[in-house]
Formats: structure tokens, C-alpha cells, sequence
């Protein structure tokens, strides 16, 4: 195919399966692009306008063209094409997650450390839930304030709730905690951050893309599944991890070096995220479907008044 007739924004990969939407994943969450520059987005960003304007600068091939889309889903909304922040964007995740996640697992013993360690993962996750929101649902400052606080005091809570409670329980228990709290502190921090799409619904549409309404249960759902996607992108890691540090440390040369004992549990951490980010992201589509059948019946009421029963489903934007 000639990069003059290429549709961008076509699917490289299957989507409609998981080995379709894990190569997909692996492409954008890439944490190569989160080195590059502003400027290197922005010129990926005017490539792909002009291929979908269908003014192609000359001699661009089809390889330019997949990366220029590669570093615009992996840097640029889905919803708004407005450039995410850096550290709330999926490719981030890998280098962010590593580091806190390593350093969260390795200083658990006592509560201060929990709770510092708890705190800043709390607002990295805040941070990352915000910008991967379905863009079409604003929400307010105060809103997000609220949202910061009761997963991060529910993060809290847990952590040094458990961190008192397994203080007689067996070593590898113990370490399983923070894994605990990040698992609960989810279920709180994303649908609270993402509050606006479950008061007011989030905007459905056929398969065509023409908007048909705004859905509170399709809201839920897609927050439901961002939910389950986040807890086992942490889970490998948090709870595989704890056992190799265990073992580990029974060796002489290990104890030789406690003071490696973070920063090596950081680069094994990124070992997992590298597969599991792609791979947790993969779990769902991102553009998720749901029955007619289930939705509001004033909502399904107004599409079979204006369709019939021609539309079977509606999609929509799940967010990540």
C-alpha cells in the first residue's frame, strides 16, 4: 500500500483480539518515547493531520507514517489530540512504575516509610487515572482534589492498617502489603478520579462513530475494566517479586549488599512492567462495546425511536 493511500487511523493490528491489541500496546507504551522531545511529538502529530488531510509531504514512506502514529498514540489523547503530560502517559509507565514500585516493595517494614512510599505512588497513579480519562466527561479541580485524597488516605489506610496487623505474620506476608493497599487504593482512585463519566454518563456512538448519547452503566462498565486492567498490571510484580527478594536475601552475597537491595528490586520490577503494561492494557478493548439491550431505558428507548432495531451496540472510549 502507498503511504498516499494508507488510513491512519485505521488499526495496524486486530483489535478485536488480544494478541491483536497486545502488539498494539507494546508499540505505544513503548518507554523509548517518553525520551523524546516535544518537538518530535509535535512533528509526528502535523505528519499524521497530513496523512489524514490526505497532503502527504513527497517522499514519505509508509515505515515514517506508522512510527509518526506510533509516537502520537503513544504522547496525544484519543479524545482531545492534546498532548498528555509526560509522567500520566501509558509509555511512562515502565521508568515510573519501576522505580516506585521497586522502592514501595523494598521499604515496608516500618510505617513511616509506607506511608511516604504509599503517598507518592497515590499521586503518580492520580496523575496517570486523570489523563487517561475519557476526555469527553470535564471534571472539576475541586473534584480531583477530592478524588486525591480518598485514594490516597484509602491507600493509607490500608498500608499501615496491614503494616500493624502482619507484624506477627510470617516475613512474606508482610511484604505483601503494599500490593494490598495499591489493589484497594485502585478500586477507589480511578472511579473516584473519573467520578463525571459515572454522574452523567459516558458518550456512546455506533459503529460509525455518530454519537447516540451518554451512558452512566457504559461508564461503569469501562471503569470497571480500566480497574481490573491496573490491579493486574501491579500484580505480577508485587506479589511474584516479595518471593524472589525472599529467597534471595538467604544468600551471602546478598547480604553482603543490603544497600543494592532497592535498586535491584526497582530494575526487577521493570522486568515485569516492561510485559505487563502491554499486556494489562491489552485485557479489554479500549473501544468497548455494549449491548443496546443493557443500557438506560431512556437512553435504549430513544435509539430504537430513531433506529429501530438496527443497532445492536454501542461503543465507546474506556479510557486506560
Amino acid at each position: 500500500m502507498a503511504a498516499s493511500s494508507l488510513d491512519i487511523d485505521a488499526p495496524r493490528w486486530d483489535q478485536s483480539t488480544f494478541m491483536g491489541r497486545l502488539k498494539h500496546f507494546f508499540n505505544v507504551t513503548d518507554p523509548r518515547t517518553a525520551l523524546l522531545p516535544d518537538a518530535r511529538l509535535d512533528e509526528a502529530k502535523a505528519l499524521v493531520q497530513s496523512c489524514r488531510a490526505g497532503s502527504l509531504p513527497p517522499g514519505t514512506t509508509e515505515e515514517q507514517l506508522f512510527y509518526a502514529k506510533k509516537l502520537y498514540d503513544s504522547a496525544f489523547h484519543p479524545d482531545t489530540g492534546d498532548r498528555m503530560n509526560l509522567i500520566g502517559r501509558m509509555s511512562f509507565q515502565v521508568p515510573g512504575g519501576m522505580a516506585i514500585t521497586g522502592f514501595m516493595l523494598q521499604f515496608y517494614r516500618t510505617v513511616p516509610a509506607v506511608v511516604f512510599w504509599q503517598w507518592v505512588n497515590q499521586s503518580f497513579n492520580a496523575l496517570v487515572n486523570y489523563t487517561n480519562r475519557n476526555a469527553a466527561s470535564p471534571i472539576t479541580p475541586k473534584q480531583i482534589g477530592v478524588a486525591y485524597v480518598t485514594a490516597t488516605s484509602t491507600a493509607l489506610a490500608t498500608a499501615v492498617g496491614l503494616n500493624l496487623y502482619t507484624k506477627k505474620a510470617p516475613p512474606l506476608v508482610a511484604r505483601w502489603v503494599p500490593f494490598a493497599a495499591v489493589a484497594a487504593a485502585n478500586c477507589v482512585n480511578i472511579p473516584m478520579m473519573r467520578q463525571q463519566e459515572i454522574l452523567n454518563g459516558i458518550a456512546v456512538t455506533d459503529e460509525n462513530g455518530n454519537k447516540l448519547g451518554a451512558s452512566k452503566k457504559a461508564a461503569v462498565k469501562g471503569i470497571t475494566q480500566v480497574v481490573i486492567s491496573r490491579i493486574t498490571m501491579a500484580a505480577p510484580g508485587m506479589i511474584i517479586m516479595p518471593i524472589i527478594m525472599q529467597r534471595m536475601e538467604k544468600f551471602k552475597f546478598m547480604q553482603k549488599i543490603t544497600f543494592l537491595h532497592g535498586p535491584i528490586q526497582v530494575m526487577m520490577v521493570g522486568v515485569f512492567l516492561i510485559f505487563m503494561v502491554p499486556a494489562a492494557c491489552s485485557i479489554f478493548p479500549q473501544q468497548c462495546s455494549m449491548a443496546v439491550s443493557k443500557l438506560e431505558p431512556e437512553l435504549r428507548e430513544s435509539i430504537v425511536s430513531k433506529y429501530g432495531e438496527s443497532i445492536k451496540y454501542v461503543y465507546f472510549n474506556k479510557g486506560l
